[in-house]
C-alpha cells in the first residue's frame, strides 16, 4: 500500500512506538509495525498492518517501509542489552529504508542523555556533551540522521523520563512503583528538584502533529516539556491525591548502583543516568510551539491515575470514587 499518510513503525510493541502508532491512527494514517511474532504482536494494536521483520534485518526494513512517508524509529535492543553493538545498525537500516522508500521522514524519540547533565535547559542549539557511554551513542546516532538530510528527512523529539498507559520500561514503573500492587512505597529516584517527565499520550500526539506539519524543515530537533516537577516531589504529591493514600517515601539505592555497577547489566546503566536525577535540567519547547501551538497537555492527576490503574496499581472504581471525591 502506497499513502501519502502511510507510517511504519519501528518499535510498536513497546510502550513508546505503540503510543505513537495509535497516535497517527488517531490522525487517519495508515501504520505498519514490524515484528518477529506477528501473532503475538497483533493483539496489542489491532488496527496496525503487522508485517514480520526484524529491526536488525536491512532487507526486512527496507520492504516494510516501501510506499511510507514516515519511519518511527522507536526501537531499541531488547532489555537495553547490548547497546552499542545494536543501536547504530538499527539507526542506518531505518535510513536505508527511508532512502529507498523515496525520502521517508524519519521520525525519533530523542533523551537528554547527549547532554552534561549540569547543564540547566536545553534548547535546539544546546551543545551536546556527553558523559557517557550511552549518550555518545545517541550523538552519534543523531549524526548520522543530520548528515542523510536532506535524501532522507528527520525530525527528533526529545523528552524527558516516560510515565503513562502502556509504558512498562520506565522509572515511574520500574522503580517509583510496583506494578500490580496498591501503591504503599513510593522510592523517588530524584535528589532534589528539576526534573522532566512526559505523558506518553500526550507525547505520541506531538509526534502525529508535528509529522502533518508542512513547515518542517529536512532536519529539525525539538524539546518537548511536558511535566518540569520544580519541587522534585510534584508527581509523588498526584500520586497521593490520585490513590488517596499517604505512602511512605523512600530514597533510591544510588549508591547500591554504583558499586554493582562494574558487573553490568541495570546497575550499570542506571549508573550512568544518575547524574541526570542529581540535577535540574527543563527542555525549552519554543521550537515545538512554532510548529504545532501549545504542547499537548493532559491535567497530572488524570495522567498519573491513568498510569496507575494501567499498571495495575488502582483499581478504575477507585479511580472513580477518587474522581467524584475532589
Amino acid at each position: 500500500m502506497s499513502n501519502r499518510k502511510t507510517a511504519l513503525v519501528l518499535g510498536a510493541t513497546g510502550g513508546v512506538g505503540g503510543a505513537i502508532a495509535e497516535a497517527l491512527l488517531r490522525h487517519g494514517w495508515h501504520v505498519r509495525g514490524l515484528a518477529r511474532d506477528v501473532e503475538a504482536a497483533r493483539p496489542t494494536h489491532p488496527k496496525v498492518e503487522w508485517l514480520r521483520g526484524d529491526a536488525m534485518v536491512q532487507s526486512e526494513v527496507v520492504r516494510a517501509a516501501a510506499g511510507a512517508s514516515a519511519i518511527v524509529h522507536a526501537v531499541n535492543p531488547p532489555g537495553y542489552r547490548n547497546w552499542g553493538s545494536l543501536v547504530l545498525p538499527m539507526i542506518d537500516n531505518a535510513i536505508a529504508a527511508a532512502r529507498a522508500a523515496g525520502g521517508a521522514r524519519i521520525a525519533l524519540p530523542g533523551t537528554i542523555y547527549n547532554f552534561d547533565a549540569r547543564v540547566r535547559v536545553i534548547d535546539a542549539d544546546t551543545p551536546q556533551e556527553p558523559t557517557s557511554r550511552k549518550g555518545a551513542i545517541r550523538v552519534e546516532l543523531e549524526r548520522r540522521l543530520a548528515n542523510a538530510a536532506p535524501e532522507v528527512p528527520s525530525l527528533i523529539l526529545r523528552a524527558g523520563d516516560f510515565f503513562g498507559p502502556g509504558v512498562r520500561s520506565s522509572w515511574f514503573a520500574q522503580a517509583m512503583v510496583t506494578p500490580g500492587r496498591p501503591v504503599t512505597r513510593l522510592i523517588n529516584p530524584a535528589r532534589g528538584g528539576g526534573h522532566s517527565w512526559a505523558y506518553l499520550p500526550d507525547l505520541a500526539e506531538a509526534f502525529a502533529l508535528l509529522l502533518e506539519s508542512p513547515n518542517l524543515p529536512p532536519f529539525e530537533r525539538v524539546q518537548f516539556e511536558g511535566l518540569y516537577d520544580a519541587s522534585g516531589t510534584e508527581l509523588i504529591d498526584a500520586v497521593r491525591r490520585v490513590t488517596g493514600r499517604d505512602p511512605k517515601v523512600r530514597r533510591f539505592p544510588w549508591w547500591l548502583m554504583h558499586l554493582l555497577a562494574p558487573f553490568g547489566g541495570f546497575p550499570r546503566e542506571a549508573s550512568e543516568i544518575a547524574q541526570f536525577w542529581h540535577h535540574p535540567m527543563r527542555l525549552d519547547n519554543a521550537g515545538l510551539v512554532r510548529l504545532i501551538g501549545p504542547e499537548p497537555r493532559t491535567e497530572l492527576d488524570t495522567a498519573v491515575r491513568s498510569s496507575l490503574v494501567s499498571m495495575g496499581c488502582l483499581a478504575p472504581q477507585a479511580a472513580r470514587l477518587t474522581d467524584e471525591s475532589v
